[in-house]
């Protein structure tokens, strides 16, 4: 049983009222009224009463509300003894996009711990949806989801209805990674017409939920591409860009330091019209530690670096 039921539960008989205990909790009244009576159905038998006044425990209910602070009570008093361990190691897990800014960042974070004490990282690149299930089922504290604009209310409900939190890292226009010696190399001006001959480079495992409108899925996905290549590390993408200096990936922009190691460029399209949303999700009620903090901070100077240095070569 997930323990936030009954921390739900325990608010409900608090407060007497569905709709003040859900203002409490920071979520809407019918995702707590839905909560509750899953709750219900697992337990066999109602916990609540529903009066015109509010909601008072059944008897049963009573009994249940009891067991639920206890349980709450003896779940805080074992983390505080794991507490104590715990500040002798780093512990830290994210889902994030293949964003080569993002594992720069990780990168330099990890660079930053204290290799005296246990460290024990997580790091996971993935799809959207698996970020958003691995955060919504605890897999992980925190994550970073990357959708198209034309995807945000979308998405919105995506996380509504997962009950997740949310905040914007980064609204950037995508650009394009190619070779130093790619036959565009030295165009001032590219457009999206002139990249049709060239060998397109995608992730292979992007997802979205079948929730989603065909025709919208269908007008993220046309075009008149047809030279592709799916990939699903971004190794390979480096490597395939490298040695075939007529592919092209669209990403989000790249540290100088990343471009120069591989003998990369990243250049600006003219007529895209479509902006990209790297967004950080988490747990309602979830206080970012000490770390979580330490890899933001890191997120933010990469993407300053990477700002100024865009803005330095126009």
């Amino acid at each position: 049983m997930n323990t936030v039921l009954l921390q739900y539960a325990l608010e409900v008989g608090k407060t007497g009222s569905i709709t003040q205990a859900a203002n409490n909790l920071y979520m809407e009244q019918p995702n707590l009224s839905k909560a509750i009576k899953s709750l219900e159905e697992m337990m066999g038998a109602p916990i609540f009463k529903r009066t015109s006044k509010g909601v008072v425990p059944t008897e049963k209910g009573k009994i249940f509300l009891e067991y639920a602070k206890n349980i709450l009570m003896q779940l805080e008093e074992m983390e505080s003894v794991y507490k104590g361990q715990e500040r002798e190691q780093n512990e830290f897990r994210l889902s994030i996009p293949r964003a080569t800014y993002i594992s720069e960042a990780f990168c330099r974070f990890v660079k930053r711990m204290d290799r005296s004490k246990e460290i024990n990282l997580s790091l996971k690149e993935t799809n959207s949806m698996e970020t958003v299930a691995d955060v919504a089922d605890e897999k992980c504290r925190m994550g970073i989801i990357r959708y198209s604009e034309e995807f945000e209310k979308y998405y919105a409900q995506i996380l509504k209805e997962h009950e997740l939190e949310s905040r914007l890292i980064w609204k950037y226009d995508p650009v394009i990674l190619m070779s130093g010696n790619h036959p565009l190399a030295d165009e001032e001006v590219i457009t999206c017409e002139q990249l049709k001959e060239y060998l397109e480079i995608l992730h292979g495992d992007i997802k979205l939920s079948s929730s989603l409108p065909i025709k919208n899925v269908s007008a993220h996905w046309s075009g008149e591409k047809r030279k592709r290549i799916y990939v699903y590390e971004r190794g390979s993408q480096f490597n395939l860009l490298q040695t075939n200096e007529d592919g092209y990936m669209w990403v989000s922009p790249l540290p100088a330091r990343c471009l120069k190691s591989y003998g990369l460029i990243q250049r600006t399209c003219f007529d895209l019209d479509r902006k990209y949303r790297d967004v950080l999700i988490y747990r309602p009620h979830y206080k970012l530690s000490a770390y979580d903090e330490m890899f933001l901070k890191e997120v933010q100077m990469v993407k300053k670096e990477i700002i100024g240095d865009m803005a330095a070569e126009r």
